[in-house]
């Protein structure tokens, strides 16, 4: 069992969903509502030091519901260990807290998931498009997004 599920488990026994282990990786899946209390007890304790948010990506499991998922990837040189975890939000509202407070690295990882996506970050401090043009219509990304345009 991976070292973070039962520090995850111990201090935030309501948000911790679900824990999946496949091939060696270890996907823990969260409250959206906790997620930058769990990620800040993830990088500021000396057991965890996962000081590193390599990526933030987004999902779309349309037509399932919850339809998106929000994926978190750290990593901890201390310990040379990865960990993901996981939050899934409504198709309806894809609102999350932003983490950039705890990971500088977020910044830019958030604002492609909202560009692409169209997650909100809440309290992100400069949430606008990135990649695409400010005028641009919809999230690409999405899977009801016509393809060629169409």
């Amino acid at each position: 069992m991976h070292r973070a599920i039962e520090f995850l488990q111990e201090r935030f026994p309501e948000d911790v969903q679900e824990v999946v282990e496949f091939r060696g990786d270890t996907t823990i899946v969260v409250n959206p509502k906790a997620i930058r209390a769990i990620l800040t007890a993830l990088r500021d304790a000396p057991e965890m030091g996962y000081k590193y948010l390599s990526m933030i990506a987004a999902v779309d499991y349309y037509p399932a519901e919850p339809r998106f998922g929000v994926v978190y990837n750290l990593y901890s040189h201390r310990y040379r260990d990865r960990l993901t975890l996981k939050c899934l939000l409504p198709g309806a509202a894809p609102v999350i807290d932003s983490v950039v407070s705890v990971f500088s690295t977020a910044d830019f990882h958030e604002r492609e998931a909202y560009d692409l996506m169209g997650i909100v970050f809440k309290g992100h401090p400069n949430l606008k498009r990135i990649l695409l043009p400010e005028d641009f219509v919809g999230f690409p990304l999405r899977k009801e997004f016509p393809q060629r345009g169409q």
